[in-house]
Formats: C-alpha cells, structure tokens, sequence
C-alpha cells in the first residue's frame, strides 16, 4: 500500500514536466506561439526547480497580462543586428524576456565557437526572468557563461532622493566535470521587491537597511517601505550603474536617462541584457578547464567548516540539490497561485493537471 503524501501548509505539489505542458498552454492561449510559449514556459519551471519560485509558475499570470495588456509583444520580430563575428545586437522588439534571451544565448553560443569568445547585446525585451538560465544554457554546452541585465529604476542610489537605479542582476556559469556547474545569480539590491511585499503580508519587520521609504529613507517597517536599497550601499549601486552602461547604452537604448526625464514614454517598462559566452578551448583547453574546475570546487568543500556551520558550499550548489529533489518529488505551488492558474485555465477553456505529491523518500 502507498503511503498519502501531505502537502506543505498552503501549498500543492505537481510534476515539474505537468508545469512545464500547463504553463505553455497558458502561454500560447496568452497569444505566443507554441515554440515561444514552450520557451518561457521552460524559463519558469527551471526556476521552480531550482527554489526561486518568485521567477517560477508564479510569473505565469503577470505574463498573461503583460501580453494582454500589449506590454510584451506576442508576436515580436526579432533581428539579430551585427558588424564583426564576435559580437551582436538582438532587437527584442518587446518580445517577452524568456524568448529573446533564449535566442540570445544560442547566438552568443553559435558565435564563441567561431571567435573563443562572443556577446550579444539584446535591446527591448520586456522582464527577463531568472537569468541564471540562459548562463546555465551557455554552460551546458561547455562554456562559461556571463550575463548581466538592466531594468526601469526602482531602487535607492547613495545621495539620490527617491529611486534612482535598477535592482539590475548579474549571472555567471561556469561548467564542470563532476560537480554541478557553479551558477552565481544575484541582484546589486539588499533584499527583492518580493521580499518587500511579503513581509508587508505577514507584518514582519525588515532587516536593517534593506529598504527605504518612498523619498530614500531606510526603513524596517514594511507599510513604509517602498524600494530596496543597494547591495553594500555605494558598491551595489555602482554595479547597476555599469550594467545599465554594459546594457542598455551599449546597445542604443538608455533606460536611466529616459526614465528620469520628462518624456512619459520613458517610464514604459522595457529592460536590456547583454550575454557572454567563453569557451575554454580557445583558452587553455576544455578538457583541462573543466578539471581545474572540479580541482577548485572540491578543495574549497574540503576546507575546515566553521563551528555551527551548515557546511561549505558554492554557488548554485545548493539551488541543484533543490533541482534533483523537486525533480522527484515535484514542484511545489503556493495555493493562491495554483487558484491565479486555475482561474485562468478555465477562462481559456484548459484543463489543469491534478495536483499529486511524491511521498518523502
């Protein structure tokens, strides 16, 4: 006799490739075609697995309004704009974020086999999602991959009154042998917006300058606090800035200086990228790369652990583990998001999956 799971308190658990097929659905009904609805669909359900369910399903009803309301464009023509072979623009022309910087990847990858190293500048997208997966893909086909985005300010800036920058991320994935790939994915902001409206949910106080208030104040208290504040003050600001410069400048279409003038047009949501791909046999040599890697990764888990500790780790480690588990055991939904899903399947005439649970192993 099977045991009967139990779910997580206000939570469902569904296989990750019944999200992936429901999710793209929802998508195409959404207005994007089959190929691109699977994309991003694809997008969303490789962060679910990996933990970070605010880039995860959750992002699927935004998406739907988001193409509803014409702010990402269903049906975007993307051109890839390019002089020299190591380099290129990819117009996005509004198309949702999963879609351009997927193509952009496979770009930058077809390239970097040619010239060791290439990037692609991606000009207009709208929200990108969690861009450790496009570094991740560059990886996958054993090379290092680098990824930095720019979006509308929304974030404090030392001296500014008011929101001034970008919670702007940065990813960087680095292929291996034996060990997962370490995947460096963080925003220069202290805490997410996220964070910010679930404490405010729970009446939970925020860290200590973690956020601010509407005028730039740094505040605790959720009611008050509008944006995030910088990652180590003057050094995550100043990060934000220079991927707003690597980004958005670099590929011809400013978001701060729009953003902060009178033109209306200029606050419109839009967001830049830029993705970089190296392969270590233009280097070095793959082979050896990927071994010194292995090399490097195994000597730093087998330093001394500190006292109390939960052990050492490195990036993405730890979001992998996650992965393989959620994998087996399935994705959990937050209830309010699997009835915003729900809802809408019903709307578009889809029937959901039926929500199943893996018993613990």
């Amino acid at each position: 006799m099977t045991d009967t799971p139990t779910a997580q308190p206000g939570k469902v658990r569904l296989p990750a490739e019944a999200l992936r097929t429901f999710s793209a659905a929802l998508l195409e009904k959404g207005g994007l075609s089959p190929e691109h609805a699977a994309t991003t669909a694809d997008v969303f359900v490789w962060a679910a697995l990996r933990g970070v369910d605010s880039h995860g399903i959750a992002r699927v009803p935004a998406y739907l309004e988001l193409l509803a309301k014409g702010v990402a464009n269903a049906n975007a023509e993307i051109r890839i704009e390019s002089s020299t072979p190591a380099a290129a623009v990819l117009d996005a022309g509004r198309a949702p974020g999963p879609v351009a910087l997927s193509a952009a990847a496979t770009e930058a990858v077809v390239r970097a086999r040619t010239t060791g190293i290439a990037s692609v500048g991606v000009r207009g997208t709208v929200h990108t999602g969690a861009i450790g997966y496009y570094v991740s893909k560059i990886a996958e086909q054993g090379m290092v991959g680098l990824g930095f985005v720019a979006g509308m300010p929304n974030m404090g800036y030392p001296g500014v009154k008011g929101a001034a920058v970008a919670t702007s991320p940065l990813a960087v994935a680095v292929p291996a042998a034996e060990h997962a790939p370490l995947l460096l994915d963080m925003a220069t902001a202290t805490i997410a917006l996220g964070k910010i409206r679930q404490a405010r949910a729970s009446g939970s106080p925020l860290p200590e300058g973690a956020a601010a208030t509407e005028d730039g104040t740094p505040t605790t208290d959720p009611e008050k606090a509008v944006m995030p504040l910088p990652l180590g003050g003057a050094k995550g600001a100043g990060m934000s800035l220079a991927f707003e410069l690597l980004t958005s400048v670099l590929v011809g279409a400013p978001i701060l200086t729009a953003f902060h003038s009178d033109d209306p047009k200029g606050r419109r949501h839009r967001q830049n990228a830029l993705l970089i791909a190296l392969d270590p046999a233009a280097f070095a040599g793959a082979e050896g790369f990927t071994s010194a890697v292995d090399a490097t990764l195994g000597t730093l888990k087998g330093l001394p652990a500190a006292d109390g500790g939960e052990g050492v780790f490195y990036p993405g480690e730890r979001s992998a583990e996650v992965a393989a588990e959620r994998g087996v055991r399935g994705i959990p939904v937050a209830l309010g998001v699997w009835r915003e899903l729900t809802e809408n399947a019903e709307r578009f005439g889809i029937t959901p999956p039926t929500p199943t649970l893996t018993p613990t192993a």
